[in-house]
């Protein structure tokens, strides 16, 4: 029995080029809260999209589209962060580990204030309402982590890459 690949021909977008980050004036006091907002955000997910890749194909998940910087939601005054990504297929077996690697790379760089909400994007998942669960859902998430191979999945998917 010969298995092919669940996508062939993945649709390729170019890469967005980047917005410069302007510069804010921050208050003298060290410990002042830094505003997070949708472009920082969007650059922690990118930096490692870069890494994270389709198993099927060497592109990026910017490349492909699983993440966009329109599809993150930031409120900063509620600590309030949404990422919606989208499988290239509706039955892509990577989904609930590209939603893991996204929450886990997160957990790691915002301040703990922050709430994280994964989605998968309506309607682009077989199996969306299981997946968004699973995503959402803390103590999943926990015993997830306690997976000591899934952690290193994880770990080598937020791992940088020096090429």
């Amino acid at each position: 029995m010969v298995s092919g690949l669940i996508n062939a021909n993945p649709i390729i977008y170019e890469k967005k080029e980047r917005r410069a980050r302007t510069a804010t004036s921050l208050p003298d006091d060290d410990y002042a809260v830094e505003p997070i907002d949708q472009l920082e955000v969007f650059d922690i997910l990118f930096r490692i999209s870069n890494f994270v890749s389709d198993p099927e194909h060497p592109y990026s998940l910017e490349e492909l589209k699983v993440i966009t910087e329109e599809a993150i939601e930031v409120n900063d005054q509620n600590s309030y962060v949404r990422v919606t990504f989208t499988p290239t297929v509706e039955h892509c077996s990577m989904a609930t580990i590209i939603g893991l690697c996204l929450r886990v790379k997160l957990m790691r760089s915002l301040p703990s204030r922050y709430k994280v909400d994964i989605r998968v994007a309506p309607g682009s998942h077989a199996t969306e309402a299981a997946v968004n669960k699973q995503l959402n859902d803390k103590e999943r998430v926990a015993a997830a982590l306690e997976n000591p191979n899934l952690v290193d999945m994880v770990d080598e998917c937020l791992a940088p890459s020096y090429y």
